[in-house]
């Protein structure tokens, strides 16, 4: 069902914790499902180069695993680099997840743009992929493949 680099990151994950006096923090989740993912940005304010990222994670191993690859691939970058980066992103760098879990991908994504908006509100900073972005309009309801 999972291929071993999910399973490396769910049992093995990077940047677990939280940052004490974090730069963003974004937190984004959906409560039928159990997921909740909480990511901690700390930024260079001259480079606007994530030098730290940490992330708490409630939920499956797929959201786990998400949350760790995420901020692996983000850590060193700008913030506008980290904006671009996707759920098909996320997936990729797995190597996929069950149709079921991909969700988990997107959660990741989402938690990424809602600490980034976070630092941007808290700072005064403009950035173009957050334009008519706000955490409370995103649609953190995620379809699982199953019947209500």
């Amino acid at each position: 069902m999972y291929n071993q680099k999910v399973m490396d990151h769910f049992m093995n994950p990077r940047n677990v914790g939280e940052i004490e006096n974090a730069d963003g923090m974004g937190e984004v989740g959906n409560l039928r499902c159990g997921d909740i993912m909480r990511i901690y940005l700390k930024i260079d304010p001259t480079s606007d180069v994530i030098n730290e990222i940490k992330f708490k994670t409630f939920g499956c191993g797929s959201a786990v695993a998400s949350s760790s690859i995420a901020t692996e691939m983000i850590k060193g970058k700008t913030v506008e680099e980290a904006l671009q980066i996707t759920n098909k992103d996320v997936l990729r760098e797995l190597g996929g997840l069950p149709t079921i879990k991909i969700h988990c991908s997107v959660l990741a994504e989402q938690a990424v743009k809602a600490a980034v908006y976070d630092y941007a509100t808290k700072h005064g900073k403009h950035y173009a992929a957050l334009e008519n972005y706000s955490p409370e309009d995103d649609d953190h309801d995620h379809d699982h493949g199953e019947e209500d």
